[in-house]
């Protein structure tokens, strides 16, 4: 099971470019399909939301810390994520923990509060 995610969110579409962010967004579905079929990566999930709410959508991406690093340098992944950058506006790519992976996170936040002064 996936431990690790790459979570891609964007706003708006620029007006004027909206046909080309529609084949912007199918050719990166058809790459995560692929990938997924390969076993490149686990799985990845597409929310699409309603107009007005400053978040266009986003695509998460499943897999393991390797794997989705790996997908990071990727050069189909990394024309995508620039043609991407030209269409929508406040792109932005985050990483971090699903699953099995959130406790591991939580162990590494315990250990650095251990390490820090607590006052009321």
């Amino acid at each position: 099971m996936a431990d690790r995610v790459l979570f891609i969110s964007w706003g708006e579409v620029v007006r004027g470019r909206e046909e080309r962010a529609l084949e912007v967004l199918n050719e990166s579905l058809g790459f995560y399909g692929r990938l997924q079929q390969e076993g490149r990566i686990e799985g990845f999930d597409v929310s699409l939301f309603e107009p007005s709410t400053g978040v266009g959508g986003y695509i998460q991406i499943r897999g393991s810390a390797e794997r989705l690093a790996a997908l990071t340098e990727d050069d189909e992944w990394r024309q995508l994520i620039t043609d991407s950058s030209l269409i929508v506006d406040d792109l932005r790519i985050a990483r971090g923990a699903i699953n099995e992976g959130v406790a591991k996170e939580v162990a590494t936040y315990q250990a650095a509060i251990a390490k820090v002064p607590q006052s009321a």
